[in-house]
């Protein structure tokens, strides 16, 4: 069992710490969009989703840098500016995702949130395994 969980270490914690900026990023997007933002209004949607996600990609960097994948890299600027690049495009993925399931299809916003964020997930996993904590010397 050991010999199991030690084999794939990196991909229990990026689900785990990958729950738990689900969880920060859903929270702020469901608390803006339940209080002071409406999601039937598409601007104020887009808001409250570049705020969670805001949110969600500063937990997520400084748990990946230190519990997913043990960066060593001195070059934080660099490293941080490539996981940001990624989360980027991982940011546009979820705002195309929420425009078209909510303003285009007129479905739930939360439905819509929980399917883009397993899509999102996803993309994070590899674009920060191949791109951003790759283990090379930068």
């Amino acid at each position: 069992m050991m010999k199991l969980l030690k084999k794939y270490k990196e991909v229990i914690m990026y689900l785990i710490f990958g729950v738990l900026t689900t969880v920060i990023s859903l929270l702020v997007f469901f608390v803006l969009t339940h209080t002071i933002l409406s999601s039937n209004d598409a601007l104020q949607l887009q808001i409250a989703n570049i705020l969670s996600w805001i949110a969600g990609v500063t937990f997520a960097y400084i748990t990946n840098r230190k519990y997913v994948f043990e960066s060593k890299n001195k070059n934080k600027l660099k490293e941080v500016s490539k996981f940001v690049s990624a989360r980027v495009t991982t940011l546009l993925m979820d705002m195309f995702i929420m425009f078209l399931g909510v303003t285009i299809l007129h479905f739930n916003d939360m439905i819509s949130k929980i399917i883009s964020q397993v899509v999102v997930i996803i993309a994070n996993y590899i674009f920060s395994k191949l791109l951003v904590f790759n283990k090379q010397k930068d």
